[in-house]
């Protein structure tokens, strides 16, 4: 079986690989020439633990390719996976200018019957708009020919994308035909045999199925800030009440631990993307809004911590801030609250040095040398007034107390994650600063 993957970016590349790795044939495309050369070296242009070594592998057995020639890549393919960037305007709306120009191009180029897949992030109404990109460009050829558009929503999280996708929740898919079930089912043939379920829907509920799921994850976690901003005033510890209400199976323990806010790449844009998808058309998502207001507030929760302890003036201070990425075990710094941090301690006259196991590169790329960036989580605390811990990387989680409070020069830690504990920070001669919980 030969398929497509246009675009190859972190759901492109996990996908196509993934795919490749159970015996498909799979070919990668993108416009970026310089992409494409260092794929087929080895080199991949995100960071995700195990994709990089699956990738190698498939592509020396021949099953993955990679090529900026959609045209020649689409020939006799029996899908094609639309895998491109929907940034978000700013109006919030997601960007589908890229979605619909791979359309344009795979209507002009194919020459059989096929499937065409969005896999993007994409509103409800998209894959009509997908479908009728296709055949307007098939109609300019004068070609009647066949072909089904369906949607596969991407349900992978970063840090564990390989895993989620060899092993997945579930496969939703939106289609319109018997067809387009048939090369679909034959797709994910091999994951269902592991008893992974393939959920097929209409097309609309499909799209509509991803947004829905972003948007309850995020609004579980804006829930868990604002109790935890509650906790503080009221002399609660959110740390207790999460476990108290976790332990229902009706709410559950996961995405309801307090923290700084939520980033990366599909939570802001989706939560955008759906208020705006609604708005136009004449409906208010009042729930989604406040999440999104309250997610921006609570990425200043520990830059205030720290305007409030130094008495609001940090002009020549230094601070140390360990962890730059949205989240664990990705470079990912779109949206991610160490921006935010950073920016407000710059524009009060501090400084910055930060360290990150793995988004410095990133970081560099996105923000360049406003702040200093150090080798080591330890390196970084020299000589500072303060540290913040920004990402919960594992290898912060049981750190060197000792030299961190003698590299300091004050013993004091703004722990955004909560990774720490109260009671032993303070034995360790620590002010210690979490979220929910009264200093």
């Amino acid at each position: 079986m030969k398929i497509v993957i246009v675009g190859t970016g972190y759901v492109g590349l996990v996908t196509g690989t993934c795919l490749a790795e159970v015996g498909i044939d799979v070919i990668c495309v993108d416009v970026d020439q310089r992409k494409i050369d260092n794929l087929k070296k080895g080199i991949l242009p995100i960071y995700e633990p195990g994709l990089d070594k699956l990738t190698q592998r498939n592509h020396e057995k021949g099953r993955l390719q990679f090529s900026t020639n959609l045209p020649e890549a689409i020939k006799d393919a029996e899908a094609a996976f639309i895998a491109v960037g929907t940034p978000p305007g700013e109006d919030g709306s997601a960007d589908l200018q890229y979605v619909l120009a791979v359309a344009r191009e795979i209507g002009e180029n194919m020459n059989s019957y096929g499937v065409v897949i969005t896999k993007s992030t994409v509103p409800v109404g998209t894959a009509a708009k997908v479908k009728k990109e296709i055949q307007d460009a098939l109609d300019r050829r004068g070609l009647k020919l066949q072909f089904d558009v369906a949607s596969n929503p991407e349900f992978l999280k970063e840090g564990a994308a390989v895993n989620d996708f060899m092993k997945p929740d579930r496969i939703v898919v939106g289609i319109e035909s018997e067809n387009a079930r048939k090369v679909i089912e034959k797709i994910y043939h091999p994951f269902t045999l592991n008893g992974h379920p393939v959920i097929f829907m209409d097309v609309p509920s499909a799209e509509m199925t991803k947004y829905a799921a972003n948007a309850m994850l995020a609004t579980k976690i804006s829930f868990m800030n604002d109790i935890a901003n509650l906790c503080e005033i009221m002399g609660a510890d959110v740390n207790l009440v999460r476990k108290g209400i976790g332990s229902d199976p009706r709410i559950g323990n996961r995405f309801i631990y307090p923290g700084i806010g939520y980033g990366g790449s599909c939570f802001p844009k989706d939560v955008k993307a759906l208020v705006r998808t609604a708005r136009e058309n004449g409906h208010e998502m009042r729930i989604l809004q406040a999440v999104e207001d309250v997610n921006d507030d609570q990425k200043s929760v520990l830059f205030n911590k720290l305007m409030k302890r130094f008495n609001g003036d940090i002009k020549g201070k230094k601070f140390a801030m360990w962890g730059l990425s949205f989240k664990p075990n990705t470079d990912d710094m779109r949206e991610a609250p160490s921006l935010v941090i950073i920016d407000k301690i710059i524009a009060a006259g501090g400084s910055v040095v930060a360290y990150d196991p793995v988004a410095m590169p990133e970081a560099k790329h996105m923000i360049g040398d406003i702040v200093e960036y150090a080798d080591s989580e330890y390196e970084a605390v020299k000589g500072a007034d303060a540290l913040l811990v920004v990402t919960e990387w594992s290898e912060f989680r049981v750190p060197d107390f000792e030299e961190i409070k003698a590299s300091l020069v004050n013993p004091i830690v703004f722990d955004g994650r909560n990774i720490f504990s109260i009671q032993r920070m303070a034995d360790l001669g620590f002010e210690y600063y979490c979220i929910g919980v009264k200093s």
